[in-house]
């Protein structure tokens, strides 16, 4: 390496061809990272979700809780025919940080579904109304059932939906993600409210299987589930816009609480701890200026 740096400084053509060497390796690297970005440009792969703006999003993000009372009763009519949400209890509602529903509302919500409990005293299972401490039963009694009811297919659990589904956002951007505070953590809502809105006729040169539907935001650019939405399908209560694109919205802001009901409090203690340590960096900043001024260096 060092014969190579001193012949480079004694040949000038030599030196050239070291600095092209290095700048061509360096756009191959840049190139190859960028590749991902670029995958949905082919048919055979989903298009990148669209980017929306979220009250949650953001050092300073709070979830609206009207916006939440909104997606859980669009994931209460429609969603929760196929899909559960078995982490999360109906006592959750109500706590700080989420929809905030109150006490009553919260036991008549879970009085209204049916609970399997026992064994009572003669060995047998039995159906009694929930309780707040429950949580929310599935809609199928196992996997079995559901897949002889869906055709085959397995609609997920939407517990952390949010959280576990995402896309990558291409060179350079994801290199943003990976530092604390500029990481861009609201891929999942984002997918899910693309997927939802994304429902399409095919290409003519696609042709799907029975019983599939084209949607260009999930892999394959095919999904078993019908469309799910359509406008004036869930009635709102507080005059908001009663369309396919609210309610993707809506439901998704539900799902995103659901797999992170406890984001606010970290946001608050989070904010907390790095004013405390600017206050205490600028202590010890004045204090050493206060011990070493008159030392002599």
């Amino acid at each position: 390496m060092l014969d190579a740096r001193k012949n480079a400084e004694q040949d000038p053509s030599m030196k050239r061809r070291l600095t092209f060497s290095l700048i061509s390796g360096v756009a191959l690297a840049l190139a190859a990272l960028a590749a991902p970005a670029h995958a949905s440009d082919s048919p055979k792969h989903e298009e990148k979700p669209n980017r929306q703006e979220w009250s949650f999003a953001g050092v300073f993000g709070r979830y609206d809780k009207a916006q939440l009372r909104r997606g859980f009763k669009v994931y209460k009519e429609v969603c929760s025919s196929c899909h559960s949400i078995k982490m999360l209890a109906f006592r959750n509602l109500g706590q700080p940080g989420g929809p905030e529903f109150s006490e009553k509302e919260v036991a008549e919500l879970a009085a209204s579904y049916k609970i399997k409990d026992g064994p009572n005293d003669t060995g047998e299972y039995f159906d009694r109304p929930g309780r707040p401490s429950d949580r929310f039963p599935p809609p199928f009694a196992n996997e079995q059932a559901a897949r002889a009811a869906m055709s085959g297919a397995y609609p997920p659990d939407m517990s952390v939906l949010a959280k576990a589904r995402g896309y990558s956002r291409g060179f350079p951007t994801f290199l943003f993600d990976a530092l604390p505070g500029l990481a861009y953590q609201e891929h999942g809502v984002d997918y899910i409210v693309s997927l939802m809105e994304g429902y399409s006729d095919p290409p003519p040169d696609v042709k799907l299987p029975t019983g599939q539907f084209y949607d260009p935001y999930v892999p394959g650019r095919r999904i078993g589930m019908p469309p799910p939405l359509a406008d004036g399908s869930v009635t709102y209560d507080d005059g908001a816009p009663q369309t396919i694109d609210q309610y993707s919205k809506d439901v998704a802001a539900f799902l995103m609480w659901v797999a992170e009901p406890h984001l606010e409090t970290r946001k608050r203690i989070g904010l907390g701890v790095l004013s405390f340590l600017i206050v205490f960096a600028g202590l010890l900043y004045f204090t050493k200026r206060k011990i070493w001024s008159n030392v002599a260096h």
